[in-house]
């Protein structure tokens, strides 16, 4: 391993080949075979950096100086001319890293006494980052994903999450398979003719499905809910837009659930 602890550090261009390499961490199947993920910019770096184990970490030399050497397998100076060339952001920031996707343990168990969300078919990257971003600021730690739903590790997730991912752990999982283990927990989704969610007595733990952008939640995970719930618009006769965005509106229900247990 090359640590520069002086700042004497080699500046080693990047190959064309490590600039493919990058790029390729665009497709799902790449990362799955390599079980790696890409990160950009210094705040996102930052965060990640301690969670998971970095393989490689390209920099500028200001951000060098700026920062501890970070405990990296590989770390190069690079110039904003490479980093542009490496990066898949619109405008590169200062620093790239490749982090290791952690392993997979999942704990069903963790419903029974907290509160966790199931994702069921999200198919847009930047709404599922956004929702673990979210998962983070109200202390769920827990996401359940249905297989279908976006690869969390796709770069555009990774930076919708704002660091989210390194507090939140994710699963994948056959959801009507997981809440048939769920014996007495309270199973909540958001339905159109569900309940009136601040009218509603939520619980403190329990699973919160939001579904599909298009479609909402799946017939076979409908059957299982054991509370539907609705987020009403206002004044409620006013004509409004069809549906909230899936992001917002776990917001919304995320933030009803944790107010009525803080005001408990």
């Amino acid at each position: 391993m090359y640590i520069c602890s002086t700042y004497h550090t080699h500046h080693m261009p990047l190959s064309k080949n490590r600039i493919k390499y990058i790029h390729s961490l665009e497709q799902k199947k790449v990362r799955k075979s390599e079980k790696v993920f890409l990160a950009e910019g210094p705040k996102l770096v930052k965060d990640l950096l301690g969670h998971f184990p970095c393989l490689f970490l390209a920099a500028v030399p200001e951000w060098l100086i700026k920062n501890n050497i970070p405990d990296a397998d590989e770390i190069v100076e690079v110039s904003q001319d490479e980093l542009c060339r490496a990066s898949l952001l619109k405008t590169p920031q200062e620093v790239l890293a490749i982090f290791r996707q952690p392993e997979e343990n999942t704990d069903y168990t963790v419903i029974e006494h907290s509160l966790c969300l199931a994702l069921d078919d999200i198919q847009d990257p930047g709404n599922l980052g956004t929702i673990i971003r979210l998962a983070d600021w109200f202390g769920i730690e827990h996401l359940f994903c249905s297989p279908n739903t976006a690869d969390v590790y796709n770069p555009k997730t990774i930076q919708a999450t704002m660091g989210g991912i390194a507090r939140v752990k994710i699963h994948y999982t056959s959801l009507p398979d997981l809440i048939r283990t769920l014996d007495k927990t309270p199973v909540y989704g958001t339905f159109l003719n569900g309940k009136n969610i601040y009218q509603e007595q939520l619980s403190a733990n329990g699973l919160i499905v939001m579904g599909n952008e298009g479609n909402g939640i799946t017939a076979e995970v409908e059957q299982l809910i054991t509370s539907r719930l609705y987020i009403p618009n206002y004044p409620e006769a006013r004509e409004t837009s069809e549906s909230l965005n899936v992001a917002i509106a776990t917001a919304v229900v995320c933030a009803e659930f944790r107010r009525q247990v803080a005001s408990k």
